[in-house]
């Protein structure tokens, strides 16, 4: 059995996939986006080792609040620097009858990331930007990188959430929005486009690890800039 590091857990998550979920934050993470809520999970080599038996058990514990739309999701970090740990996790999941949810940025594809795919019932697709000059200096990982992720998911038929946080100045266009929801609509494994607001919840980590924060000084975005843009959409 594969050993893996872990950065938390969260019990009854209920923005990480369909229904209230158990949440697996994985530890270690090459991007460095610049409006990451998790800034905890980048050092490769922090978090805590667990086995799989011992997440099994704190997942079993909690199996009766799934319900039938629940299940497990693991985030990260980035969860495909794990890809073989996670595949095992994923297959006793499957086994348990418990649905599983893959939190990503597809930065990775090999194929231990194809194997992991296998047991993956969901995949929340973390697309950061329409434009690939703008993806690339958000976060130093290529466009053309997801996008073939996104191919990928959709040559297995795996049920994909598109999802982009939604920053002024930066994803906040009608011409971003209408481009991300093209490509939703090019690829029949995606079934729900999801727009983020963008939150500084997390400015107190960066202040304790000493790191900064590259968004300190951009506003929140409100929620009637997503309804614009969910508007501008569903009445075009």
């Amino acid at each position: 059995m594969h050993i893996g590091r872990i950065s938390s857990f969260q019990s009854l998550g209920t923005v990480d996939g369909p229904g209230v979920r158990y949440v697996v934050f994985m530890q270690g993470c090459s991007l460095r986006c610049k409006c990451c809520h998790n800034p905890e999970t980048w050092d490769m080599h922090g978090g805590r080792e667990y086995t799989v038996q011992e997440i099994m058990k704190r997942i079993e514990r909690c199996k009766s609040y799934f319900g039938s739309d629940g299940g497990v999701t693991v985030s990260g970090g980035e969860p495909l620097l794990q890809a073989k740990f996670v595949a095992q996790l994923f297959q006793l999941c499957k086994q348990s009858g418990i649905s599983t949810c893959l939190d990503t940025s597809g930065c990775i594809i090999n194929d231990d990331v194809k194997e992991l795919l296998r047991f993956t019932d969901t995949v929340l697709l973390d697309y950061k930007s329409t434009d690939p000059k703008a993806y690339k200096n958000f976060c130093g990982m290529d466009m053309q990188t997801a996008d073939d992720f996104l191919l990928l998911l959709d040559k297995m038929h795996i049920n994909t959430y598109l999802r982009q946080v939604i920053i002024k100045g930066f994803t906040d266009s009608d011409e971003n929005a209408r481009r991300l929801f093209e490509i939703a609509s090019a690829h029949e494994c995606v079934k729900k486009t999801e727009l983020l607001p963008f939150r500084k919840m997390c400015a107190a980590k960066y202040e304790k690890l000493g790191i900064p924060f590259p968004l300190k000084d951009t506003e929140e975005t409100p929620t009637s800039v997503i309804e614009r843009l969910y508007a501008l959409i569903y009445t075009a």
